[in-house]
């Protein structure tokens, strides 16, 4: 395909493709699915080699948020039947983290439900760093903690924390159909203030939410300007007791035409394959890994993940490696390096969005009842 071509050549030069072009990789038939796979596979050997970085959630406190995202089992009015807990103490969010550093996890990400953190809470997570730092000699973390106000950013990067994650999660566009508690601008602002007091800025998607393709390809170029240095790309989990419980649009092959459309946007960007990936991509997750450069070790926030010795054999079977804490994940041209550019207007239509399956398999998704917060051990 004339168009992949295209997109290897821009990919390999670090150039942003257009949005026709991104519009087309997701309208691409299953046919022509193996062919993308291995162009964007191209782009990502390029910049990352065949190295996996793994990364391990911590979820420091668990569920009764005052937000009302429709897709996030911790929501106001949530009914899913999640634990839930108040701060876990520094110690017992090192050991936690400890288990995921031992089942090869290079980055621990500190995640705590609420619209943002209070001075003390900031003053919490910056002890809970500092003993997570102490005890796991070489270990990155991320902080996770909603929007921030003047000067948390600073403290949190002034403890050790290396990176600040907040997702954008869809378009700008179609923001408030899965929220109203806050806006897109709020989470644009809070990226923005995590990079400014210098921590490595996370932001990504989710996708599933019954957003259309040219949804997905706005909020892709919107992280692109935003220029963050890894991109999760989630894949929705329909928690039952949620508003998005039915919302079953994604197909295995779909979600590896997201993956290659991220990867071709974003080529030398971190693009970490996040929540949702067992229950969406099923068998096909090896096949992922030749779209992306990072994933999530073990369990989730809310939800049990695959088994963490069950990741590392996928990773080991399809032929690639772990990354080690000695090996720096980015590009050397990343490190120091500006915005990448903005984006050219869409002019093509965008293609149709497949629809639920008549079956859905709610039996995938199974809420966490192990690790942080309880008295069993997590599956790190």
């Amino acid at each position: 395909m004339e168009l992949l071509n295209t997109l290897v050549d821009k990919g390999l030069r670090r150039e942003v493709p257009t949005r026709d072009e991104a519009l087309a990789v997701l309208a691409t038939s299953d046919e022509e699915l193996l062919d993308v796979v291995a162009a964007a596979g191209k782009v990502r050997r390029e910049w990352f080699g065949r190295r996996v970085k793994l990364n391990y959630l911590v979820n420091l406190k668990s569920g009764l948020c005052p937000e009302d995202c429709s897709y996030c089992s911790q929501r106001l009015g949530s009914k899913a039947e999640i634990l839930k807990y108040t701060w876990l103490k520094p110690d017992e969010a090192s050991k936690a983290a400890a288990a995921g550093v031992a089942g090869g996890a290079k980055r621990v990400c500190l995640v705590a439900s609420g619209r943002g953190p209070t001075d003390r809470d900031v003053e919490r997570v910056t002890e809970t760093i500092s003993t997570i730092k102490e005890q796991n000699e070489g270990v990155e973390v991320c902080a996770c903690l909603g929007l921030l106000n003047d000067g948390q950013a600073e403290r949190l990067r002034a403890a050790g924390a290396d990176a600040y994650n907040h997702n954008l999660n869809t378009s700008e566009a179609t923001y408030g159909d899965i929220c109203t508690t806050h806006d897109f601008s709020d989470r644009v602002d809070t990226v923005q203030q995590a990079q400014a007091a210098g921590m490595s800025a996370c932001s990504g998607l989710i996708a599933g939410m019954g957003e259309s393709d040219a949804d997905l390809v706005d909020v892709v170029f919107a992280l692109r300007e935003l220029d963050p240095d890894s991109v999760p790309v989630n894949f929705l989990i329909p928690f039952e007791g949620t508003p998005l419980a039915k919302e079953w649009h994604l197909t295995p092959q779909r979600c590896l035409r997201i993956l290659a459309m991220v990867r071709f946007v974003c080529p030398d960007v971190e693009v970490r394959l996040a929540g949702g990936r067992e229950v969406h991509l099923r068998s096909l997750q090896p096949l992922a890994l030749h779209l992306v450069n990072s994933i999530f070790l073990g369990d989730y926030l809310t939800s049990e993940g695959q088994a963490g010795k069950d990741d590392l054999a996928m990773i080991a079977d399809a032929g690639f490696e772990v990354e080690g804490t000695d090996t720096t994940t980015l590009p050397a041209h990343r490190r120091d390096a500006a915005a990448c550019g903005e984006a050219e207007p869409a002019t093509a239509p965008e293609a149709t969005v497949p629809g639920p399956s008549e079956e859905t398999r709610r039996d995938l998704v199974a809420v966490r009842r192990r690790g942080a917060g309880t008295d069993l051990p997590p599956n790190a």
